[in-house]
Order: C-alpha cells, then structure tokens, then sequence
C-alpha cells in the first residue's frame, strides 16, 4: 500500500500538466499518482499516459466523461488506495525536497499509529507579482502531534486551504464526503467536511504546495467567479450545512478550537461570494446576495450573526451606490486574504 496518494484532476490541461507531473516522477517510493482525465478534448490524456508509462508503478491514469472539478476529485478519492491524500490542481504544482520531507514525515507517523491530517505550508505564484507563502506557525505546534485543544488562533490571512491539507483517506471516506459535479469552488467543501472530523494533526512548516495564480480564465478570476456564482452559492450553502453546531461544540462532540477555525474559513469564503453579487451589480444579482443572508438567517441565526459581524460579513452587504464603493474595496481585501489575488 503506497503512503501517499496524489489525485490530480484534469480537464484539458495540456498546456500545465507536465509541470505538475514532472516533479512526482522525481520522487521514488512511497506515492502513487492518480491522474482524472476529466473528459478533455486536447492532449491532456496523451500527456498522462506518456507520465504513467515512465513510470507505471506510480502513475495511474483514470478516463470519465466529463464530471466537473468535483466529479473528478471524486472519482480519485474512489481510487485512492495511500493511507493518507492529497488533491494537486493540474495547473499547480508540489516541490519536491518538501514533498520527499512530507513522507519521511508520515512514514515516522505511521510508525506511531498514524494521524488525521498533516498540515503544510503554501505559496500563492502570482503571474506579474512577488509570490506569497502562507504559513501556520503561530497557529500550530511544530514536530509534535496535537489536538485542536492545543493551537492559537488563526490570523486573518491564514487561510487553511485544501493546498495546505494532507488528509489520512479514512477521515475523508468516514466524513461521507462527496462532492458536486460540474461544479467549480469545491475545494471549500473539501475543506470544510472532513476537516470536522479531524482529531489529530501534525504541521510540518515546509512550502509544499505551489498554487498557480493569474492564468487566463483561471476559476479564481473576477470576471469568470461572476459568471460561475450561482455554483460559489450551492458550494456555500453546501459547507455551510457541513458546518457543527452551537450543540456540537456544547456537548464535546466538536472542539471550540476546531469550530473556530471552521468559522475563519467560511467568514472569507461568504464574504467573496457576497461581495461577488454586490459587484456584479444587476437586480438579479443583488437579489441572489440578499435571498444567500435570508437563508443563513433562516437556518442557523447564531452561524448567521457570527459571519455578519465580522469586517468582511458587514462590509460586503451595504446598500446603494456608496455601499457597493465601500463593498469593493471589501472585495479586494477579500481576495488578498483568501489569495486569489
């Protein structure tokens, strides 16, 4: 049984996905690479299966019918046969002495019994612009394992993205995760759901994950994030039911701690969305944003209170001319925080 399984979903991503899978070859024992040809239409299968006869011992390429981002991390968590996972972007990329160091890491662990989930650091390669790592430890302990009883708080740029998680697979299979099809922005889903299921972590401070920022309609662009936010709203809806409650964390059930960095993500992750209709501007827009707090309000008014008190919760849903000026403003600083700018 490989220690590692990488699941790179991609879909007609010809012109990134060598340099996604050229550092793994590098790498000689303990992973296996699982590469979801999501339908594509270019040369993204031919470019696979040169890797995977390389080396077949490692790479193995799965073929489906177009399913969409979650559709294909789907299919490879289905696949996945490393104790412990890891999703990598085909535009993205891992480096590979922080890699090498993550398995000395998780082979050590294992020796020990293992953990949930192993915690690394990442950096945002921004297309024109210096890059910016992301780090946690002023949250997390270093070289040690621990529980969420024993971290800090996270700050306001500290965003735990799915970039920053190695998960052990049976965390994500017992969470029950599966998530939806043809969809962009699951990856907060894929944090947030089997992150409530985490117990036990270790953060090995290393660059690991390196996250492409600035292609041309790129997921995270503002132009492309307008047109696709009817699926940023399902996406948020569906972390947000994922999310314990006020009762869970009361009963012991989920840590204090562990609900609160929940909360730190969704905060940024509402705001965007929020701020996305706000700018788009239409009627039909600014009714989606306004239907999106209704709902929250409805289902979970404390969840509802939380996230509309925060600077980014209050800021992008003024009303009028002169809110949708303060609310852009909110918007950029929303998107440096989460990193998509």
């Amino acid at each position: 049984m490989p220690l590692l399984t990488i699941v790179v979903p991609a879909y007609n991503a010809e012109a990134y996905l060598r340099r996604a899978l050229e550092p793994l070859v590098r790498v000689k024992r303990g992973i296996e690479v699982v590469v979801v040809d999501d339908g594509s239409t270019d040369a993204t299968a031919s470019i696979a299966d040169g890797f995977a006869a390389r080396r077949p011992e490692t790479i193995r390429v799965v073929r489906q019918h177009n399913r969409g981002h979650g559709g294909a991390i789907n299919t490879g968590l289905a696949h996945a046969r490393g104790t412990y996972l890891k999703v990598l972007d085909a535009d993205d990329w891992l480096s590979v002495p922080a890699l090498e160091k993550l398995l000395r890491t998780l082979q050590t662990l294992e020796e020990g019994g293992g953990v949930d989930a192993v915690f690394t650091d990442y950096v945002r390669d921004r297309v024109g612009k210096n890059n910016r790592v992301t780090t946690f430890d002023t949250v997390f302990p270093e070289h040690r394992i621990f529980s969420w009883e024993q971290t800090a708080r996270f700050a306001r740029r500290q965003i735990l993205m799915m970039h920053a998680i190695v998960y052990r697979t049976e965390v994500v299979r017992r969470s029950g995760m599966v998530l939806p099809e043809h969809t962009f922005y699951v990856d907060n889903l894929y944090v947030v759901e089997p992150l409530s299921h985490v117990r036990s972590m270790y953060y090995l401070p290393v660059p690991l994950y390196h996250y492409f920022i600035g292609r041309a309609e790129q997921s995270v662009d503002p132009a492309v994030m307008l047109r696709r936010v009817d699926q940023q709203l399902l996406v948020n809806k569906l972390v947000l039911k994922a999310m314990p409650s006020l009762e869970d964390v009361a009963t012991g059930r989920v840590p204090a701690e562990l609900q609160g960095a929940l909360l730190h993500y969704v905060e940024q992750i509402c705001a965007v969305t929020s701020a996305t209709l706000a700018r788009g501007g239409t009627v039909e827009h600014l009714e989606a944003r306004d239907a999106f707090w209704r709902e929250i309000k409805a289902e979970s008014p404390w969840l509802y209170t939380r996230l509309r008190r925060t600077f980014l919760g209050s800021t992008s849903n003024l009303p009028g001319g002169a809110g949708r000026r303060v609310t852009s403003l909110a918007y950029s600083v929303a998107r440096r925080v989460v990193g998509f700018s």
